[in-house]
């Protein structure tokens, strides 16, 4: 009797997390399309673009594990044991994620998940949404004479208050990029207002990069007013301080501004 031997080749389990950039599929690394690449799995999340999934190979599963504002279709939890299943049982799992990793992404703590079981894991960085669309749409977050520094913070915590630092950051002469606070732009709005800066330029950016994208330019007192006729919608971001006044869009605002203090 022949007896055929039938080699099975078994893939090393490995995790490599992915920052898939603000929204535009030409702005993700080019070191994070060589990762999609190799990938066996593929889990992403609601703003990542789905033209990257075009990346990976055709064996490979593409599996949607939606987390944005107001839509968590997967737990954090959950998506850590998917993904540590994953690797076991498949190999190369990417986890794509919109944005950078490590900017209100929760990396870290899916690393750490996949350090817990031995996993190997490593981390190639996104281009962060509170860089980049302000500067696609000419608005630095610093710069000479107006910002000598800016703060991204969260617009909602997880019990779902303003944080802490926002209150902190308002005090600032620095740029604030609000992200995930489109849902509480009047509230972030009154902070400014007590601390005297109704006048504060303001843009609020939604979809930024991509086809999608809406803006809407006015300063404190105004914002909440503007956002809604331009029907600015999750997913935005806001950006607060004086950097904004170098947005096209700005000058007649400021003309105005200028007109009503001659009165």
């Amino acid at each position: 009797m022949i007896q055929t031997q039938i080699k099975t080749t078994v893939k090393e389990p490995r995790i490599t997390l992915v920052g898939a950039g603000p929204g535009d599929a030409d702005l993700i690394t080019v070191k994070g399309i060589k990762a999609l690449q190799t990938a066996d799995v593929v889990l992403y999340d609601a703003l990542v673009n789905d033209e990257l999934l075009d990346f990976a190979p055709a064996h490979a599963q593409k599996i949607y594990v939606g987390k944005r504002s107001g839509d968590h279709s997967y737990s954090q939890d959950a998506v850590n044991k998917l993904m540590v299943d994953y690797a076991i049982n498949y190999g190369h799992v990417v986890r794509l994620k919109g944005g950078d990793p490590f900017v209100f992404g929760r990396g870290y703590e899916e690393l750490d998940h996949a350090a817990s079981y031995s996993i190997p894991a490593q981390v190639i960085p996104g281009i962060s949404s509170s860089i980049s669309v302000p500067g696609l749409q000419q608005i630095p977050v610093t710069h000479r004479g107006l910002s000598e520094s800016f703060w991204v913070v969260t617009g909602t915590t997880a019990d779902g208050r303003i944080s802490n630092d926002l209150y902190e950051a308002a005090r600032t002469k620095a740029t604030v990029v609000v992200l995930m606070g489109i849902h509480k732009l009047a509230e972030i709005t009154e902070i400014y207002k007590k601390e005297g800066k109704g006048k504060l330029p303001v843009a609020v950016i939604q979809s930024g990069s991509t086809k999608e994208e809406k803006v809407a330019i006015g300063v404190v007192n105004t914002i909440v007013e503007v956002a809604e006729e331009n029907k600015i919608s999750s997913p935005a971001l806001i950006v607060l301080g004086d950097v904004v006044s170098l947005h096209p869009k700005f000058q007649p605002i400021r003309e105005f501004y200028d007109i009503v203090a001659q009165e």
